[in-house]
């Protein structure tokens, strides 16, 4: 394993381990906004794997992909903030 492949790994783990705590506050969140901030954190975490698997496999479509879904991810943000407060 070179350094840099270890240095993916490492920041792979990080990316799934706060996807495992967004899923944690989802089952357990006592509240509406606990829940769509953990759907926050599923989409920047998607994006930032997204991203890294763009990096690593060399495949510059996934950037797009990246994009779209972060630009859904504040849409939803958006929708839910609009909702709440109305």
């Amino acid at each position: 394993m070179t350094g840099m492949t270890g240095f993916y790994a490492l920041v792979v783990i990080c990316l799934l381990a706060t996807v495992v705590a967004g899923l944690v506050r989802v089952i357990g969140g006592p509240t509406r906004v606990d829940r769509m901030l953990a759907a926050q954190l599923f989409g920047t975490s998607g994006v930032a794997l997204i991203l890294l698997i763009a990096h690593i496999e060399e495949v510059e479509g996934l950037v797009d992909v990246a994009l779209v879904l972060s630009l859904l991810t504040v849409l939803a943000a958006v929708a839910f903030v609009r909702r709440a407060w109305e």
